[in-house]
């Protein structure tokens, strides 16, 4: 084990670890300026609570981090390590049904008593983990293409989660976790043919499952929020005090921030005009304060490790650090692009947080214990490479 973490620590990727933890340290900076005022005027609360919540969150994000950094990526293919990720994936997700609290018109959150967790987050990253497991098995086997023994069983495992995330109802993780599963599956070495014929099962299942849903059940999906949140996205300044608040606010927060910004603190928008201006509408915040350069800032960090990854997957040799990196760096990737599109208007706003800036103990965790993963397979991917 000595010898193991020797060779892999000469490896350790620098920049990678530097940029994430440049970017949780940002967040939590953020988190402070822009959540003071909504902590004392929404909760009563001292100005530094989410603050101190989120140093919590990040004390125990940081040895996460290091523990999946050199956990050997490798067990990720062994039997009992995908049956405990799917327990756990699974237990989540049927209890919040039955124990969860609301949040934001779903119930996703489960009280463990010294904190919440929020299931739906979980299964993010585990259904990478699950996938890239049982598709690099199937890959070696030789395997891989075969429809009904190889590719079906994993994919109903991923409906199944689809169908939980989506009942509580959380519209914004399902369609994430959908993509992220699909990342896995496009990066796995399945034959276009297989996977085509994949779509048409999967489409023809959605319209079966879909139009009962619609005739049914459609008053408890689609609520007079989410409506709203839709008549928003087409155009917030009809409604710019009811379901368009959040927008308006957020687009007069980026058009005040300029290129420099206001100075850090000096929000206006944070004093109760943007709603939780410390979880999914933190950029807007970042752009009043700190301008085009604290918004590239965080892009820029977001680009690298997400390019970061996608090249790890398209260079290394083994499937299961393939598609590990794949989902990871996708998993980041769409997750920034539907707290990003949500805040410009490209797309309906869901609520997703921004990836290691937005306020979140199970997020930033999660995150942490991808990022440790990813970073194990950067090692390997060096330590490779030296052979060569």
């Amino acid at each position: 084990m000595k010898q193991y973490i020797k060779r892999y620590a000469k490896n350790f990727d620098y920049p990678l670890f530097f940029v994430y933890i440049a970017l949780t340290l940002f967040g939590l900076v953020m988190i402070y300026s822009s959540s003071m005022a909504w902590s004392v005027n929404r909760y009563g609360s001292e100005p530094d609570r989410f603050y101190i919540q989120q140093i919590q969150n990040l004390a125990f994000a940081f040895p996460v981090f290091v523990v999946a950094a050199f956990f050997p990526y490798k067990h990720f293919n062994k039997k009992w390590m995908m049956m405990t990720v799917l327990g756990v994936v699974f237990l989540g997700l049927i209890l919040v049904h039955f124990i969860g609290s609301a949040a934001g018109g779903a119930v996703s959150w489960i009280n463990l008593g010294f904190g919440n967790v929020q299931p739906s987050e979980v299964a993010k990253v585990g259904i990478i983990f699950y996938l890239a497991g049982v598709f690099s098995n199937k890959y070696r086997n030789g395997t891989i293409n075969e429809l009904g023994n190889s590719i079906i069983p994993p994919v109903s495992i991923l409906t199944f989660v689809l169908i939980l995330v989506f009942f509580e109802p959380d519209l914004g993780s399902m369609m994430i976790i959908g993509a992220v599963g699909l990342s896995v599956m496009a990066a796995s070495g399945i034959r276009f043919k297989s996977f085509a014929k994949l779509a048409s099962i999967v489409i023809g299942a959605a319209a079966i499952f879909i139009v009962p849903i619609m005739v049914f059940a459609s008053d408890a999906i689609f609520t007079e929020k989410r409506l709203g949140r839709l008549d928003a996205f087409f155009n917030p300044f009809t409604d710019e005090l009811g379901f368009g608040l959040q927008i308006v606010n957020g687009y007069l927060a980026i058009g005040s921030g300029g290129l420099k910004g206001l100075g850090l603190g000096q929000s206006i928008q944070k004093l109760g005009y943007v709603p939780e201006p410390h979880t999914d509408f933190i950029m807007s915040i970042i752009a009043e304060e700190l301008g085009v350069f604290g918004v590239l800032f965080v892009l820029g960090g977001l680009a690298f490790i997400i390019l970061r990854g996608l090249s790890i997957a398209m260079t290394t040799k083994d499937p299961l650090a393939r598609m590990l990196a794949a989902g990871i760096a996708s998993m980041i990737g769409i997750q920034s692009f539907v707290n990003l599109g949500g805040l410009t208007g490209l797309i309906p706003l869901t609520g997703v947080t921004l990836p290691f800036i937005s306020y979140g103990g199970t997020s930033v965790i999660l995150l942490s214990l991808a990022m440790g993963v990813l970073m194990n397979v950067s090692m390997f991917h060096k330590v490779e490479k030296s052979k060569k």
